[in-house]
């Protein structure tokens, strides 16, 4: 039986090939763009990723697959003939900021934390649904006749893909409209982000019989991308965590049942559910800006290759008083600021690029270890932290990371753990046992310099922000 991982990622869809051995073979990977129509808008050609989508089925012919989503990621599209109707608007999009501070400043922050676990931030889904039904040509006539549908990428990929229109109750946790205690939609946070409840699809669970694909093939597991990363660590008892570095770093702790924080900073999320079983759930935080603020410095002309950053000969930028905070799309975990941005801090005449630079990769890590520590304080790790993602390739990163995160870390050598995650729950899901012998390294933690450097981090952090308010 052909067993595929399907990887609908923020700059990528890639499809691999499952091996008896556990072992993963990229088929074929598939860039595509992402266009920025206005400050703070990120949005994205619905048909272009579906294609892509298609094209990767096409390639891999596979019998059962797994597809990973963006998350929060999120469009519309008539029912009837499934057509668009207009961009995918991108989790990093906080065209919405205005929306969630006038709910907050209405007092609306403490219901919705009490019934989705998640603080009003434009990260979410639900603010950019009702967003659009406001504001997209058609969207509210549509829904007034019954022909709308509003969702993350999933459901979209599902009811073009398979027409059944679902989503999984992972995803649907992270759109700020389903309610953490019960796993529906929540008629009240509907009314307050000005969503229709039944232009919203059916939740489901993460892995089951899912429907039938195109290209032949069964879809047997549906999740967020990062939570399949969860499950490809292994991550399987309270304690057990994970971050992965991508376009933003995510750091998620297995917690079995359900902890909601007081406040705002780690949040409550669903790690998964398989068919017939009951929900498991975990902690989240994100630091928006990793692999973008490289690229975006690469861009800028700071680097060319990444090879003149993964060794700098200079000792610490942070230690030298030179520091950068990589809020170039707001702090998220655990300070929840999308009016930050990001800044250079401390730079004098003798700083080059690759001073900018070491401070950049530094900062990503110091944001890392921020969330780190705050979930931390919530649950307790058990074991290393696993680390994959693009940035755990780079030695400098990772060195900095341990000196600064205050846990042990551990490298998998199999980079690709969202695809993991996905073919293993995808073989679970049929009954099939995989061989799981996590092949990587140790990085103890080194805690010398920790303190001195998280404090100076938080101060030009701070100082990021009362700009922001200025």
């Amino acid at each position: 039986m052909r067993i595929a991982a399907l990887d609908q990622g923020t700059t990528s869809t890639r499809i691999l090939m499952l091996a008896a051995t556990g072992q993963l073979t990229p088929v074929l990977s598939l860039p595509h763009g992402q266009d920025y129509p206005a400050p703070g808008h990120v949005e994205q050609d619905a048909e272009v990723l579906l294609s892509n989508l298609v094209r990767c089925l096409q390639a891999a012919e596979a019998d059962v697959i797994g597809l990973a989503n963006q998350g929060e990621s999120c469009l519309a599209w008539d029912a009837r003939d499934g057509r668009p109707l207009g961009p995918v608007i991108s989790w990093q999009d906080d065209r919405t900021a205005d929306v969630t501070a006038a709910l907050a400043a209405e007092g609306a922050g403490p219901e919705v934390m009490a019934r989705a676990g998640l603080p009003l931030d434009p990260y979410f889904s639900a603010s950019k649904l009702g967003w659009i039904l406001r504001q997209v040509p058609g969207a509210a006539e549509l829904a007034r006749a019954g022909h709308l549908r509003l969702g993350t990428t999933d459901a979209f990929f599902r009811d073009r893909l398979t027409g059944r229109y679902e989503t999984d109750i992972a995803t649907a946790s992270r759109t700020s409209l389903m309610n953490l205690e019960t796993g529906d939609w929540d008629a009240e946070l509907c009314r307050l982000f000005g969503v229709p409840l039944d232009a919203l699809p059916k939740i489901g669970p993460t892995s089951g019989e899912l429907g039938n694909l195109p290209c032949g093939g069964r879809l047997v597991a549906s999740i967020v991308d990062q939570q399949a990363a969860l499950y490809g660590h292994g991550c399987r008892t309270p304690g057990a965590a994970k971050v992965t570095f991508g376009t933003g770093a995510f750091v998620q702790c297995l917690t079995g049942r359900l902890v909601r924080p007081d406040q705002p900073g780690p949040l409550p999320t669903v790690a998964w559910q398989a068919q017939g079983q009951p929900v498991t759930y975990a902690l989240d935080g994100g630091v928006y800006a990793a692999a973008s603020a490289v690229n975006w410095a690469r861009d800028l002309g700071l680097f060319r290759a990444f090879c003149e950053i993964s060794v700098f000969p200079a000792a610490p930028a942070i230690d030298r008083g030179l520091a950068f905070v990589p809020a170039l799309a707001g702090l998220g975990c655990p300070h929840w600021n999308r009016g930050a941005r990001g800044a250079w801090l401390g730079l004098a005449l003798a700083d080059r690029r690759e001073d900018m630079m070491q401070a950049l990769v530094e900062g990503i890590a110091l944001r890392t270890a921020e969330v780190l520590e705050a979930m931390a304080a919530l649950q307790p790790f058990r074991g290393p932290v696993s680390v994959d993602g693009g940035l755990a390739k780079n030695g400098y990163f990772t060195d900095f990371l341990a000196e600064v995160a205050g846990h042990d870390l551990f490298l998998p050598d199999e980079t690709e753990q969202t695809a993991a995650g996905l073919a293993r729950m995808a073989a679970e899901a049929l009954g099939l046992v995989l061989p799981d012998p996590r092949p990587g390294r140790d990085l103890g933690a080194r805690l010398a310099r920790r303190g001195a450097r998280m404090a100076r981090f938080a101060a030009a952090r701070q100082a990021v922000e009362g700009y922001a308010r200025a």
